[in-house]
């Protein structure tokens, strides 16, 4: 590629731009990157960088474009230069993160600014740290953007739909090369410190480009970050220092306090500690918070109730398809005991009739879902109760998206989607596109390999519509996927959402 000199001082004029390097540091970057690009010389000056930096264009850096063109190609000239592996996705990333990473401020610098702007405002030091996790490169703007959002309209408020596009699935050469290299347990998993700076291989991302905000929550040392993957505002993730297992206990409802109190301005929640119901990493403890209002904080307490002992403590049942305990009050060292208290309660919970179990054959299968957040001067806590049994009928849990909803959803219900955020496997986009061809040419789905199992769910909701065509067909697929996310966290919910289920609910508060 003749343009990759062009290309270098773009990318150096990216960093001046978005102040990861200042002017002094422009020399040295462009003789970096030389290094890795393996050019032996430049004519690019400073000025010349300063100049290309001046024209850029605030909206093209803000979304991504101007980064993604860059880099595009850049990694095309390392694959026609020999310095890809391979010219795939993985092979790519690695490169260019890489790259990126020469222009990322070391981690003392950026924890200092940090630090700075925090003692103005945690706002101040949070909107600081997302905007540099977005320039970086450590969030792709440019593939977030790619995912698919809407919002379904439903009896328990809007639920937000996205369907994941962001995440790149490994191709068949990576695979191979995983298979192939030598294999190491570090870092031990994706969250752990040692990931900040790690030049990654192909079975495990480079973060090069990856900073860590330290922590101290309930004297102990965490970390905090985004999510490269943010799948709302403000996405982050708040990561104890050491690589031990989640657990759901006193100490948690604490740490999530903690975090809020220093954080007020960002909801944070733990995914359960139990398989089936718990979180993708369940080995390393961490929190999932963020600047966002879920459907779930949003919907209303429907019956309150008072514990014996902890008047002082607004607690209630949440109009929510999960079964939400919500608990309020100003001093949250009540909140907490009373959360302790209802934790130990459902652990050991059974109730045949309901089939609630807390345990068979020695396993345990009652935990919690719990979401702290400050609201005005008040502090909340979200218990939601959680089940993973078992059965022949439902193998994958009981309390779990059902078999006739696994054309749209299959996987765990985490923390994300317990608040009311369904993320869809990306299959989706072309099964959609291809059902609603076909729906409108009128073909047979069930002749269909691949369509055939969304054939029954199209021939209900089709009932429910005088005509279906090109006007409405987005809509009403858009909407329908909504009803079945709807139905998902109903599926999730231990207490259903009937008179018997409700009641089989009040049975267990009345237990407190």
């Amino acid at each position: 590629m003749e343009n990759i000199q062009t290309e270098l001082k773009r990318l150096v004029a990216y960093g001046y731009k978005t102040g990861l390097i200042e002017k002094e540091d422009i020399i040295y970057t462009i003789n970096t990157l030389l290094m890795d690009l393996s050019l032996e010389s430049t004519e690019i000056s400073e000025s010349d960088v300063i100049e290309e930096a001046e024209g850029m264009s605030d909206a093209d850096i803000d979304n991504g474009t101007l980064l993604e063109s860059i880099l595009k190609n850049i990694d095309d000239y390392a694959a026609e230069a020999g310095l890809l592996e391979n010219n795939s996705v993985v092979f790519r990333d690695l490169f260019d993160t890489r790259l990126m990473g020469r222009m990322t401020p070391r981690p003392s610098d950026v924890i200092r600014k940090f630090n700075e702007l925090y003692k103005t405002s945690p706002e101040a030091a949070t909107d600081f740290y997302y905007s540099f996790a977005r320039n970086t490169d450590y969030i792709r703007r440019y593939r977030i953007s790619k995912d698919l959002k809407w919002i379904a309209p439903t009896e328990y408020g809007d639920l937000d739909i996205t369907i994941n596009l962001s995440k790149p699935e490994k191709d068949p050469k990576a695979i191979a090369a995983a298979k192939n290299a030598k294999q190491t347990g570090y870092p031990k998993c994706q969250l752990c410190r040692e990931n900040e700076g790690y030049s990654g291989r192909v079975d495990h991302p480079a973060r090069e480009n990856h900073r860590i905000i330290p922590v101290t929550i309930q004297n102990s040392q965490w970390g905090f970050q985004y999510s490269p993957y943010v799948y709302y505002n403000e996405h982050c993730i708040v990561f104890n220092s050491q690589h031990i297992p989640m657990k759901i206990e006193h100490g948690t409802f604490c740490k999530l306090f903690d975090f809020v109190k220093q954080f007020p301005h960002y909801f944070v929640g733990s995914n359960a500690d139990l398989p089936i119901v718990g979180g993708s990493i369940l080995s390393h403890d961490h929190f999932q918070g963020g600047h966002y209002t879920f459907a779930m904080a949003k919907a209303p307490v429907e019956r309150t109730f008072t514990i014996n002992g902890y008047e002082d403590i607004q607690a209630g049942i949440v109009k929510w398809p999960m079964s939400v305990i919500r608990l309020s009050g100003k001093d949250t060292d009540r909140i907490i005991a009373l959360a302790d208290h209802i934790l130990e309660a459902w652990r050991s919970y059974t109730d045949e009739d309901a089939f609630i179990f807390a345990e068979t054959d020695g396993t345990p299968h009652n935990t919690i879902t719990p979401i702290a957040r400050k609201r005005g001067d008040n502090y909340e806590l979200d218990l939601v109760l959680r089940n993973n049994i078992t059965t022949e009928e439902h193998p994958l849990g009981v309390y779990h998206p059902h078999a006739n909803l696994h054309h749209i959803k299959k996987e765990n219900i985490g923390l994300i989607e317990v608040m009311g955020l369904a993320v869809l496997p990306a299959r989706l986009k072309g099964e959609m596109a291809n059902l609603k061809d076909a729906m409108l040419k009128g073909k047979d789905l069930r002749a269909d390999e691949i369509l055939s199992k969304h054939a029954d769910w199209v021939d209900e909701f089709s009932k429910n519509y005088d005509h279906i065509d090109e006007s409405n067909i987005d809509d009403i697929i858009n909407a329908e996927i909504g009803k079945v996310f709807m139905h998902v966290l109903e599926d999730a919910g231990v207490y259903k959402r009937t008179p018997e289920g409700q009641a089989a609910f009040d049975k267990f508060i009345n237990t407190l």
